[in-house]
This record gives structure tokens, sequence and C-alpha cells, in this order.
């Protein structure tokens, strides 16, 4: 039985498969001739708020062929402290597969031990995998192959997102670039785990110039409300504009994982003048999600 909890886990052939589904799926929508999840129900169980996550894995099943049920956290016995393995242990005799949305890492892994079916991390304060596969795709959809590529992360280095960033550039060899103050940026023990070619600074113009690609996401993750004043004032000089695109290759893709705070991690003129790339990197998670629905059932 396959899981996706973590880039970690894959190695380069799952990451490829998936890619490589991912561009089928999306050139064949509406016309897809097998439906893996024929028969099955599905459901999304999701303690944080979401609407690219949600909406693309509803419609993604359902495209494949299975049904799906949405589950909040807070409306279900989990909401008034029912132990994870507990619900995991139910859910499991009842639907065919997870999909979950949480705060703790260690929560949907000990749901994918003890559930019996495959699970899919959709979200949690440490890795966002499907986000980052989803972008990976996208690079090379517009601009070829990752491997040669410069990919210049600029904010919250530290952020789930960056973290699955990390774990990619270790199973893919591109150059990952993270400009962050030193607080937000990667441990070394990350870093040494991951291996890979990934260089952390503060100095946010090096960390640009002659990058392929300019990524960024909020400075202020769901459940770090409570530090918004302090990292507002601790970001405040990691913005994408279009001062730092300058510095970049001509013809540099920037990106976002959205939802995006325009005047914040990124100005609004430079989100609208590469809004195209950034709602191109938001269709595919779709396609890169049925994919990966594709991969965990085969």
């Amino acid at each position: 039985m396959k899981h996706l909890l973590s880039i970690q886990q894959l190695n380069r052939a799952d990451i490829d498969y998936i890619l490589g589904r991912a561009a089928v799926l999306k050139r064949e929508r509406g016309r897809h001739p097998n439906q893996p999840l024929a028969g099955q129900t599905w459901a999304l169980l999701f303690a944080k708020s979401s609407t690219r996550t949600r909406v693309s894995f509803e419609v993604g099943i359902r495209e494949l062929g299975g049904r799906v049920i949405f589950l909040s956290a807070n409306d279900i016995q989990l909401g008034r402290g029912e132990p994870i393995k507990d619900t995991a242990r139910v859910l499991g005799r009842m639907v065919h597969g997870m999909v979950m949305r949480t705060y703790a890492q260690s929560d949907v892994e000990e749901f994918a031990r003890y559930a019996g079916i495959p699970t899919i991390n959709a979200l949690t304060d440490e890795e966002h995998p499907c986000q980052i596969l989803a972008d990976i795709f996208t690079i090379q959809e517009k601009r070829g192959p990752i491997e040669d590529k410069v990919v210049t992360f600029v904010g919250d280095g530290a952020c789930n997102v960056a973290t699955s960033w990390v774990w990619a550039a270790g199973k893919l060899g591109f150059e990952l670039r993270i400009a962050a103050p030193r607080a937000d940026q990667p441990t070394q023990e990350q870093l040494r785990r991951a291996g890979g070619n990934v260089i952390c600074t503060e100095d946010l113009h090096a960390a640009a110039t002659d990058a392929d690609v300019l990524y960024t996401d909020v400075w202020v993750s769901m459940g770090k409300e409570a530090e918004a004043a302090q990292r507002l004032q601790d970001l405040a000089s990691y913005q994408i504009n279009q001062a730092l695109v300058k510095l970049a290759k001509p013809g540099a893709l920037v990106m976002h994982c959205l939802p995006a705070y325009r005047g914040k991690e990124i100005a609004e003129d430079t989100f609208e003048a590469h809004a195209q790339t950034i709602f191109d990197q938001a269709e595919n998670r779709l396609h890169v999600q049925k994919a990966i629905l594709e991969w965990v059932v085969a």
C-alpha cells in the first residue's frame, strides 16, 4: 500500500511517474479512458481551511470515477478529543482512501499507520508535498527539465512549503536558494538529511541573481497568527518586486502558491505581471493530484 506523506519518501522514479501522468491527465481531461477510483469513496479530512487543495482534490477524485465526502475536524469526534488512531481505524473500514490537511505531520503519519488505506498529505505545518510536485510540474511545463535550473525561495525559509522544496532539491538535483532571515532558514540537520544543492542566505539580491524561478509564500502561515507582527517586521525586506525580478534571468518565472497578500511577500504590480504563471500553477494542482491519486492506488 502506498501513501504520499512527504517528498522525502519518494524516489526519482516515483516523481517522474507522477509528473509524467499529470501531463497525460491534463491533456485528457474530460475524456479519461481509465477510472481508477471507480466504485471508491474517498474522504477529505481537513483541520485547516482551504480553497485550492479542497476543490482540486474533490474535482480530481470525481474525475477519476470516485465519490468524495468532506469532513471538517471540528465536525467529527476528532474535534472532541478522539485519538487520531481511533478515527483512523473507524474510517479505514468505511472509505477507500484519505486526503488529510492538518497541523502536525505526526497526525497524518499516525493516520496512515492505523487506517490501512492510502493516505495523502494535503498540508501539515511541516510539509506540503502536493504543492511542490505541482510547482515542479509547472516549471517543467514552461521551461523544461528542472535539473539545470536555479529556484530561489524568498521569505519564510522554514515554512512547510520551503521544507518540501528542500526535499525536492535533494531528489531532483536542481539548485535551491533560500533567501530568509537566519532565524527563518532550514536547520542544518534538515539540510544534511535532504542532501542536494541548497544555499541559505540572508542576501536577497545574491539569491535572486540569475535565478530561473523566484518563488514566495505567505509570511504568516495558518497557525502562526500570534507571531504575525514579529514576522511582518522580520520579513519586510524579503519581497518579490520588479527590482528583484530584474536581477533574475530574463524570462524568469515568478511563482506563488497562494493565497497572496499583495504588498507583503509580493508587490501588487509584480503579482499581476506574472498572474498567468501563478494561476497556471494553481490549476496544475488538479492535474498533479489526480496523478498522485492514480499512483497511490496503482
